[in-house]
């Protein structure tokens, strides 16, 4: 005999409440997965500890001993990746996820804001930042978002665009298409 599969009725929220979810989503984690590109071209992935300001950039302080810092001072672009852990997802196929686009520029240590977003980054990560701050070979970088795709789930996915990401879009209008259906 087979199981009867129920589903419960779920309220299906605005596009206002998703977008707030979507701006919301990556303020739980204290580091992003980087991508970032070598001078050939050549992609590399990484991770580094982050803060974010009041506009919606986000800054990470980076060793030149790491490929992604001699990345970014050869190639500004970078996407961030902020993913559902597994041992929390529903379906690996469809973990939660917020990934940005954006440019990377250095803040000089010279630059009025470099104190400021250390001593941030000190209340984030510790004291660490602290002796790190003091070495030479390190980087801030300020990344600014310029487009945002969402993913909450199966056939939920979302483009963020516009000034502060604030235009939000489906991306699923056709959803998925089995093999069996024609184009």
């Amino acid at each position: 005999m087979q199981e009867k599969l129920t589903q419960e009725p779920r309220q299906t929220p605005s596009l206002a409440d998703i977008l707030a979810e979507a701006h919301g989503f990556h303020r739980t984690f204290q580091s992003v997965l980087m991508a970032t590109a070598a001078g050939d071209g050549r992609p590399h992935a990484s991770y580094a500890p982050y803060i974010e300001d009041d506009e919606g950039c986000f800054y990470v302080f980076l060793s030149e001993l790491a490929a992604h810092t001699r990345n970014l001072l050869q190639d500004p672009r970078v996407s961030l990746l902020f993913i559902e852990e597994e041992s929390v997802m529903k379906q690996v196929f469809a973990r939660k996820r917020v990934t940005y686009e954006g440019i990377a520029q250095e803040i000089p240590r010279d630059d009025p804001a470099f104190g400021p977003r250390l001593d941030q980054m000190t209340e984030r990560h510790g004291a660490i930042v602290g002796m790190l701050r003091n070495l030479r070979d390190f980087h801030l970088f300020r990344i600014t978002p310029d487009k945002a795709t969402y993913v909450r789930g199966f056939g939920e996915a979302f483009t963020l665009e516009g000034s502060d990401l604030q235009a939000i879009r489906w991306m699923g209008e056709r959803g998925h298409q089995s093999l069996d259906e024609p184009l």
